[in-house]
Formats: C-alpha cells, sequence, structure tokens
C-alpha cells in the first residue's frame, strides 16, 4: 500500500474511533430522526474543531 493510501486509512480509522466514543448516540432508539441527525453533527463538529 502507497504512503498516501495509508495516510488516508490513518486519518479515516482515527476519525471512526473518535465517533465510536459517541456510541450512546447510536443506542437512543427512542430519538426522533433529527435529534439522532443533530447528535451526529454535534459529535463531527468536536474532531473537527480540535484540529
Amino acid at each position: 500500500m502507497r504512503r498516501s493510501g495509508m495516510s488516508m486509512r490513518n486519518t479515516v480509522e482515527r476519525c471512526t474511533n473518535r465517533l465510536k466514543q459517541w456510541r450512546g448516540i447510536a443506542t437512543r432508539y427512542e430519538k426522533t430522526a433529527t435529534i439522532y441527525l443533530a447528535g451526529l453533527h454535534i459529535a463531527g463538529v468536536f474532531p473537527w474543531s480540535a484540529q
């Protein structure tokens, strides 16, 4: 695998692992779709803002 491929894979895996910390969002089945989507947006903003 090329170095650029490894770099991209590393980035994706780190992002995925950070989102896994928010698994409480995924297990809240009683929430509405709007609240679920808002939680995903918030979970995505934290890794992005840490850069």
